[in-house]
């Protein structure tokens, strides 16, 4: 499953978001948005679960939680329209 992670703070780095993802199970992958011109986080990231129920379990928890004095929020990533 891809998941979508908004409101994230710009200090957040990759490393920490997969740490708190990988308590709930595997992650295949964890890619912050960067801006091309600064590199500067843009706030969102995807992360990618091969298990759909730790995927949801993860989402059901994390949504709204606060990170970096920041209310995450966490939900299936849709797809590109």
């Amino acid at each position: 499953m891809n998941i979508y992670f908004g409101n994230l703070s710009y200090k957040v780095r990759e490393n920490d978001l997969q740490s708190i993802v990988e308590e709930y199970g595997r992650v295949d992958s964890c890619k912050i948005i960067k801006d091309r011109d600064t590199g500067r986080s843009k706030g969102f990231a995807f992360v990618e679960m091969p298990d759909n129920a730790e995927a949801l379990k993860m989402i059901e928890e994390l949504h709204e939680a606060e990170l970096d004095g920041r209310n995450i929020i966490v939900r299936e990533a849709r797809p590109r329209a």
